[in-house]
């Protein structure tokens, strides 16, 4: 499953299924898809993940999901998280919601 966050201010961003929720879950958002933040609530939710990314900052997101590849370089959870935080700084900055939803990437309809 994919999941796709949309902003006005900011292009989307797509992430696999497992990597949304846990980033969802930091920032004190239940797992449920689709969902929102609302512009009011997005300073929280924004500092939440910022304080729990430079918790695990050189922790590899494998440690922090419970989610191995052996076939795949690790990275860190900080590079997983830092489009989701570009886009929650944008949305603050412009007072805008934040929504989330499944999506497809093979779609070609348009």
């Amino acid at each position: 499953m994919l999941i796709t966050f949309s902003c006005p201010v900011c292009a989307n961003i797509t992430m696999l299924g497992d990597t949304a929720i846990k980033i969802l879950g930091l920032m004190g958002k239940s797992n449920g898809v689709p969902g929102a933040i609302l512009a009011k609530d997005i300073p929280i939710a924004l500092a939440q993940l910022e304080t729990k990314v430079a918790e695990n900052k050189h922790l590899p997101a494998a440690e922090v999901s419970g989610i191995t590849n052996d076939d795949e370089p690790q990275i860190t959870f900080a590079s997983q998280a830092f489009p989701i935080i570009q886009l929650l700084k944008a949305a603050a900055k412009d007072q805008c919601d934040v929504t989330w939803d499944t999506s497809s990437q093979l779609d070609t309809h348009t």
